[in-house]
């Protein structure tokens, strides 16, 4: 059998609004990558699983190149560099229906600096008309321009035939580990400081950080090894005060955050200490709870809070985070670096919690003491009982409850507590569900 290999890489360049993200939807056949018919709505480089005639590589989307870039554009232009270097090949999007421009002449002299093996794509060639004007990217002096139409899918077979002959040919054969790094989400309301966490965490500038809330659209995956374990992060955009207030690409990017928190198996939600506690923070801590995922509550910028301020918060935080008190809390500044090595040990504990399990002779065992300790009040006269638990499953953990009629929510809760008192769960939410027994019929 042969060796597991790993995946070629192929970096998809270009100026903005080009139809990178467009192109690299229809490679993977679905919807991954955020769309919308404005420049610059990708940010950092993103990576995603790719395969065509039984070859397997990675595709790897990034934002607009622009070569006299300032700010916050040129972040996103050395993103795509980066990119490239870190690519096996690359596919350089130019639009056929501009024509060659000076950015993409611009963007030529970076890809023969980098000699890596170069893919042209003339992007939105609808028709026989402006297969003509695809042809005039000759004169870019990187090989035959293949056009093709990414919002209709025109050409993108060709073309994908193309790339991968330009990837290398490992002799090998991909196989995924049985169990891959675990996934922690970084999640939190816009300008909380995920990127800057992720990238004081990697160790380098994976994510583009700028002041203006927002600059995060597309999850972003990060493999980061903490206290001798390595994790694949995912970044998020913020998620915003409501979903109705999103439009165009923000809708997609809350989507995205979503399907992130859905997947991962440990969600780090950030929250700015210097500020107050808003709703948007409870909002998403309930989703993530929703969710069943282990969390990490990470309160952010701490170097910005005085004493008042620390004081302000602790009464927020027993005020409104008494529901999600089980969740670690790291006091952290992603950007002098206070605490961020504590996020590997929070992160392992609220794993631990989230797999937990009881066996069921001992979970009954407990069930009994709390039952005898605390009885269930009598409702209408008549005294519901527990006639045996189970836990269901674990991550999260999930027990059953068999019982002799309905419960009131507050005992349930206090179930809840006492399970937690008994058996730790340190990070994970617990679920309790009563399965009352039917009446039988006369």
């Amino acid at each position: 059998m042969s060796e597991p290999v790993a995946r070629p890489v192929l970096a998809v360049v270009g100026r903005p609004n080009v139809g990178k993200s467009t192109l690299v939807n229809r490679f993977l056949g679905r919807r991954e990558a955020v769309v919308q018919d404005i420049p610059g709505v990708t940010r950092d480089r993103v990576s995603y699983d790719a395969e065509w005639s039984g070859r397997d590589f990675v595709v790897v989307d990034t934002g607009g190149w622009v070569s006299d870039a300032t700010g916050l554009v040129a972040q996103i232009a050395e993103q795509a560099e980066l990119a490239i270097a870190a690519a096996d090949a690359v596919l350089f999007v130019v639009d056929a229906t501009v024509g060659t421009t000076d950015e993409d002449e611009a963007v030529v002299q970076v890809l023969r600096r980098s000699k890596k093996p170069v893919v042209l794509a003339a992007n939105k060639v609808d028709d026989t008309r402006t297969e003509t004007e695809a042809a005039l990217m000759w004169n870019l002096g990187l090989g035959e321009p293949h056009p093709v139409s990414a919002l209709h899918g025109r050409g993108s077979g060709d073309l994908l035939d193309a790339v991968l002959e330009a990837l290398p040919k490992n002799e090998g054969v991909y196989e995924p580990a049985a169990r891959g790094p675990r996934r922690i989400a970084i999640v939190g309301k816009p300008n909380a400081g995920k990127s800057s966490l992720l990238n004081k965490l990697s160790g380098q500038q994976r994510s583009v950080v700028d002041s203006v809330a927002g600059t995060t659209v597309d999850p972003v995956d990060e493999l980061v090894e903490l206290d001798g374990v390595t994790y694949q992060f995912v970044d998020t955009a913020g998620i915003r005060r409501r979903v109705k207030e999103a439009s165009g690409h923000e809708y997609y990017a809350f989507l995205r955050t979503q399907t992130a928190i859905e997947r991962a198996e440990v969600v780090i939600v950030v929250i700015d200490a210097s500020e107050p506690v808003t709703e948007q923070d409870l909002r998403i801590l309930d989703m993530v709870e929703e969710a069943g995922r282990a969390m990490v509550i990470a309160y952010n910028k701490w170097d910005l809070t005085d004493e008042e301020r620390r004081r302000y918060l602790q009464r927020e935080v027993e005020r409104d985070l008494g529901h999600v008190i089980w969740a670690p809390t790291v006091n952290i500044s992603a950007l002098t670096g206070r605490n961020v090595t504590k996020m590997g040990t929070a992160i392992a504990e609220a794993l631990t919690g989230w797999e937990t399990r009881i066996s069921t002779g001992k979970l009954n065992a407990f069930l009994g003491k709390v039952a005898a300790a605390h009885p269930h009040p009598v409702r209408g006269g008549k005294q519901p009982r527990i006639l045996f638990g189970t836990q269901a499953h674990a991550c999260p953990p999930t027990f059953a409850l068999f019982t002799t009629g309905q419960f009131d929510p507050q005992y349930v809760r206090f179930v809840e507590r006492r399970l937690r008192e008994d058996f730790g769960f340190h990070g994970s939410p617990v679920h309790v569900e009563v399965r009352a027994r039917e009446k039988r019929s006369a």
